[in-house]
């Protein structure tokens, strides 16, 4: 059933959970933060957790995207660019090492080719309308 022209959608399970967990436990991260004398590495790494928990919940709701794949494949690289960026910075705080040489660069070249991948998508749904 349909109301107005809005469609009411699954949400697809995978990216709702990576939303949830996003938010979990950057807000968690976030409380810890406050009471840890590493907050300065602990408070980045929250803040990209709650920030990037609104594109898992986006890709969650979202129709099909263009191509097909481009909505897993947004949701697995910034998953991995999170654990990567986030784990570093965690790491760093809690046992004073890194993960390895340049986890945190990566991750975060992987986030910004996520968010990309997504404009991309948004661009290609675009074209096939206006087609």
């Amino acid at each position: 059933m349909t109301t107005a022209g809005w469609a009411p959608c699954r949400p697809k399970a995978m990216p709702l959970v990576l939303a949830g967990l996003s938010g979990l436990i950057g807000v968690g991260m976030s409380a810890a933060a406050t009471h840890s004398p590493a907050a300065a590495l602990l408070d980045p790494a929250a803040r990209m957790l709650l920030a990037h928990a609104s594109l898992f919940l986006f890709l969650s709701l979202a129709g099909d995207l263009s191509p097909r794949v481009a909505g897993t494949a947004i949701c697995w690289i910034a998953a991995v660019g999170l654990a990567l960026f986030c784990g570093d910075l965690s790491a760093r705080a809690v046992f004073g090492t890194r993960l390895f040489a340049f986890a945190a660069p990566l991750g975060g070249s992987l986030l910004i080719l996520a968010w990309a991948g997504l404009a991309f998508a948004g661009v290609a749904a675009l074209v096939q309308r206006n087609r």
